[in-house]
């Protein structure tokens, strides 16, 4: 075996470094005339620290001869030039260069046994106040205990990015907590999968054969499920997934082991188990008490009677007549009205340019009439938006609505405590899930009537369940399906496609409407996607009077040559370039400058900002590693370390859009997403589109698309639960 050769020397200077993973790459000066190139995945260190590294020469066609280093040592650096530095390099909060030489001016080589052990003195620092000071020395503390959790990590072939969240989460007791069980990170940290947590454990010296394990593997199988929107998973999958996920032989041991930690769980009560069609489901408590807690209060509501005495005739003879604006209700609308005020919950679903706003604004009319208490709102801000917009009522979104509170992780209106309201309308409900469903329906009181407002032809919502079809198929909640075009909707190419799309034919371009405001381009090679980009942004948009900031890319997958990763870096190439003086941060792979448009990709209950909510980066703070993102009603402060909740928006999923509207919509549709084609797929970009819709790809892939109409199912049992006595065991 080679002998590793020993360095010692000056971190001078970093020319790269992964926060995801910690490689570096930096320049190392071993004396007072040589430095030499050094790399490795070395995440403790930073610059004007001593090190002692131990590693390998090599050579770089490219860059010469390199040392790659294997393993390192660091010493707090003790002279004046290397404390700036290393205080410089942005390691502590709050210290930028600046004050780093102000801090060593004053300080000289005391300067870290003073922030370390002193940091009072700091206040002796001219405009160093008390705040600045806790700050400081809080800085100092957390990157110390965060720099153990990194070297603990990186000894055990984990990504370093998660140490900051770790410790965040955790503090004093990371190592501890990752120790006795690594499998609760993936609980208890957004970002870390199962597989980082299941080789942390057998780093740990967990038996590859342990039930615990296994166990760990069956809870991921199935929340795995539910990320893709099921709420069930058959048994038999179930045991399959976990063999392919712990990477287990498919033998008879195995298998047993398998049934035994199933028996477990259940037992332990950690899943629920269905039988249905002679087949056995498994689930997690909170999915399985949801449903059922939907369709017990959707069975008590329908099974009542409304309480308010109304003149239909009255309403009826009102609702027919034209309104000022000389808009007359067709009969679908006039039944869909009386329906929401008769029976306790309706559904009101329909494709665009079929009259829902207009049904609802006439019904808001009758509310106001009979002085009912009514309150709108949408699962999203976006969507709580066009709502307003389209009716003039104030819409809230319904985290607003139930007041979701983050001390308790819960809204506080629930059954104790329910909405004050005799009707409310919530739009675009097929985007609510099966959590936001149950706990709508829990605030709504008995006195009240619900009306659940959406298009049954789009994508199901992308948390898990398919509630709205679910809704419907049962056929026990009464439904107002809206199928004739209005006429002005007509005069739109992007109304008359989207149902075309929808009855499974190719859209067209021709003339065959006033408005010209959608295009098809052939296009069989997706990398001349990027021209054609280029070209829409500065030249088509221009003469559509369309901004770029109200344009978005729409895509069905997020990798790959069209997937949104590439295209967003295109993007922001063309539409924010890199200028010199230009203000930008690096983490986890991605660029964000200011100006860059961002989306936010989990839900964060702490900032009260969800899944799918659009905003654009106001502020970048290197000094306090700090990034200010305008979400329009407010601007969110986010740490780098969180920055992975946050990506580039220029170019969204098709899934990610639901709710959304904006002025121009371009489509890249190839053959590289075929797993994904299908009809409610397209369907759902082309109707995201206000003044122009453009479709890029191959007509093969689009037709493919137009064809699939089965959709995904989704494994869930709600329709099942409204029409039988269904229930776990």
């Amino acid at each position: 075996m080679e002998k590793l050769v020993e360095l010692c020397g000056t971190i001078e200077k970093q020319i790269y470094k992964n926060q995801e993973n910690g490689f570096s790459v930096f320049s190392l000066k071993i004396n007072s005339k040589q430095s030499i190139i050094i790399q490795g995945f070395l995440p403790q260190i930073h610059q004007g620290e001593n090190v002692t590294l131990q590693g390998k020469w090599s050579f770089h066609k490219k860059y010469g001869r390199q040392f790659i280093a294997q393993e390192c040592t660091t010493q707090l650096p003790n002279s004046i030039i290397g404390i700036q530095k290393y205080l410089a390099s942005g390691l502590i909060k709050g210290i930028g260069p600046k004050f780093a030489k102000r801090l060593v001016e004053k300080f000289g080589e005391q300067t870290l046994e003073i922030i370390d052990k002193e940091p009072e003195k700091l206040a002796l620092v001219d405009g160093v106040g008390p705040h600045r000071v806790t700050a400081i020395k809080n800085a100092w503390h957390d990157q110390k205990e965060i720099s153990k959790v990194m070297v603990f990590l990186k000894s055990r072939d984990i990504p370093t990015s998660f140490a900051v969240k770790i410790y965040k989460t955790y503090g004093k007791e990371s190592l501890n907590k990752i120790q006795q069980n690594p499998y609760k990170l993936v609980e208890d940290i957004w970002g870390i999968g199962f597989k980082s947590a299941d080789t942390l454990a057998l780093k740990l010296g967990l038996d590859k054969k342990s039930i615990k394990r296994i166990k760990s593997g069956i809870l991921y199988s199935i929340t795995q499920a539910c990320g893709n929107g099921h709420l069930y998973l058959e048994v038999e999958t179930v045991k399959t997934s976990v063999i392919k996920i712990l990477e287990l032989e498919q033998n008879n041991e195995h298998e047993n082991l398998i049934k035994k930690a199933l028996t477990e769980l259940y037992n332990e009560e950690k899943i629920k188990l269905i039988t249905y069609n002679e087949k056995h489901f498994i689930s997690l408590p909170q999915y399985y008490f949801s449903e059922i807690g939907i369709s017990k209060k959707i069975e008590c509501l329908i099974s009542q009677k409304t309480n308010f005495n109304l003149n239909l005739q009255e309403i009826y003879n009102q609702i027919k007549k034209p309104d000022s604006n000389s808009v007359q209700l067709n009969e679908e609308q006039q039944k869909g009205i009386l329906s929401c005020l008769q029976k306790k919950v309706t559904i009101i679903t329909g494709g665009p340019g079929t009259g829902k706003t207009t049904l609802i604004k006439k019904l808001l009319e009758v509310l106001n009439k009979y002085n009912f208490k009514f309150k709108l709102a949408a699962p999203t801000g976006r969507a709580a938006k066009r709502m307003f917009e389209g009716t003039g009522y104030n819409t809230e979104t319904l985290h607003r609505l139930l007041e979701f509170n983050p001390t308790i992780m819960n809204f506080n209106k629930n059954e104790q405590n329910a909405l004050d309201l005799d009707f409310l309308i919530v739009d675009e409900a097929s985007m609510i899930d099966v959590f936001l469903m149950h706990a709508l329906l829990k605030a709504i009181p008995l006195k009240a009537h619900v009306v659940f407002l959406g298009d049954i032809d789009q994508l199901p919502s992308v948390g898990a369940g398919n509630i709205l079809n679910d809704f419907i198929s049962s056929q026990i909640i009464p439904t107002t399906k809206l199928t004739q075009i209005f006429r002005q909707a007509q005069n739109s190419l992007i109304i008359v496609n989207a149902h075309k799309i929808n009855k499974g034919e190719f859209p067209t371009s021709s003339n065959i409407c006033k408005k010209k405001d959608f295009f098809y381009i052939k296009e069989d090679n997706a990398e001349n996607t990027f021209s054609i980009l280029h070209k829409i942004y500065k030249t088509t948009l221009t003469k559509y009077n369309i901004l770029p900031s109200n344009c978005v890319v729409l895509t069905p997958m997020n990798r790959g040559i069209v997937g949104t990763q590439r295209i967003n870096q295109e993007l922001q190439s063309i539409l924010n370039p890199e200028t010199t003086n230009c203000k930008q941060i690096s983490r986890f792979g991605q660029v964000y400058r200011l100006g860059d448009r961002v989306m936010q990709i989990r839900n964060n209950y702490d900032k009260f900002i969800f899944n799918g909510d659009l905003g654009t980066i106001n502020e970048i703070n290197h000094i306090d590693q700090k990034i200010f993102i305008n979400f329009g009603d407010r601007i969110l402060e986010y740490d780098f370390a969180e920055l992975d909740e946050i990506i580039l928006s220029y170019a969204i999923s098709i899934h990610k859009s639901q709710g959304s509207e904006f002025g121009a919509v371009i489509i890249p549709i190839f053959m590289q997403h075929f797993i994904l084609l299908q009809r409610n797929l397209i369907y759902t970009a082309v109707t995201r589109a206000k003044k122009l819709c453009i479709l890029i790809g191959q007509p093969k892939a689009i037709a493919m698309g137009i064809k699939n109409n089965k959709g995904t199912k989704r494994n869930t049992f709600l329709r099942e639960f409204l029409i039988s006595n269904l229930k776990a065991r």
